[in-house]
């Protein structure tokens, strides 16, 4: 295991990261600009609507579901990282019983370009498949909590929505569950990725990071995506190219508080989004 570890301090520059990631939909949200509230609330109601779908108990003794996202006409919401401004969906399982670990599998986002803005993410529909481990095998389970998310057209909206279900314990395969995890990005294996390396170093602001990926193309501009693995650190804008049989993306990490920067190579996530199809990297050695 190894750590690259340096100190930084508060700057213009992360909390300009922190507006990109987090802030941009909220403004955008206040200055939607209508003189009356209830007008307000009548054209942004509705927008989107959670409900939990039953997949049943897998051979493991984990429990299959997913949270299916329906949005309005024409609106899309964000993947896990949604890019240049967004706000990443977050679940909490407060009031659940009998949930211990769960396991997301993030389909493979669409890429949207909007006035210089690449973001990542999923329009019309997202059915997020989560696997549940229960505290307590052969015991009931209940699923409740909140989604939080961002939903977009031409404003953004910062949108709550609560779900509480009880799982059908007589449920079975579900086809819908089954196609968004089919619609997953490749691992690294099937992708046919024979080596994936990182360099780190001090930036002026944060962790500089370059990751080389020895992999097949994966079609067209590909785009890549690197995530540190913990919500406190997030990545500046990301720039990819391809050299022949290689990828290489680059990006500067900046934590959110203000203690040390701290990043482990096996932590790191690396995305490649291709026309054909999506690349899954956990993890970079040495390079």
């Amino acid at each position: 295991m190894m750590f690259i570890q340096v100190r930084v301090d508060r700057s213009p520059m992360l909390f300009a990261i922190r507006a990109q990631r987090s802030l941009t939909t909220l403004c955008a949200t206040l200055l939607i600009g209508l003189s009356s509230p209830t007008v307000a609330e009548d054209r942004f109601a509705n927008l989107a609507e959670l409900d939990v779908l039953d997949g049943g108990w897998t051979s493991r003794g984990t429990y299959q579901a997913a949270l299916r996202v329906r949005l309005a006409e024409g609106w899309k919401t964000y993947w896990r990282s949604p890019g240049d401004a967004g706000i990443p969906p977050r679940v909490s399982w407060k009031g659940s019983r009998n949930v211990g670990q769960v396991m997301f599998t993030w389909p493979t986002p669409d890429v949207f370009d909007t006035a210089g803005l690449r973001t990542l993410g999923y329009h019309d529909e997202m059915i997020l498949p989560v696997e549940i481990t229960p505290e307590r095998p052969g015991a009931p389970l209940r699923l409740r909590g909140e989604m939080q998310l961002g939903v977009c057209k031409e404003v953004c909206i910062p949108t709550e929505l609560a779900f509480n279900h009880r799982p059908n314990p007589e449920a079975t395969r579900n086809p819908v569950i089954a196609a968004a995890l089919a619609a997953r990005p490749f691992s690294a294996e099937e992708a046919g990725v024979t080596a994936a390396t990182c360099r780190l170093k001090p930036g002026a602001y944060g962790l500089k990071v370059e990751a080389r990926v020895t992999m097949p193309s994966a079609g067209g501009a590909e785009i890549a995506v690197i995530e540190s693995g913990s919500t406190d650190i997030v990545a500046g804008e990301t720039t990819a190219e391809r050299s022949g049989g290689q990828i290489i993306a680059r990006t500067e990490l900046f934590s959110l508080d203000d203690g040390p920067l701290a990043i482990d190579r096996s932590d790191l996530r690396i995305t490649i989004l291709g026309r054909n199809h999506a690349v899954d990297i956990r993890g970079c050695t040495a390079g």
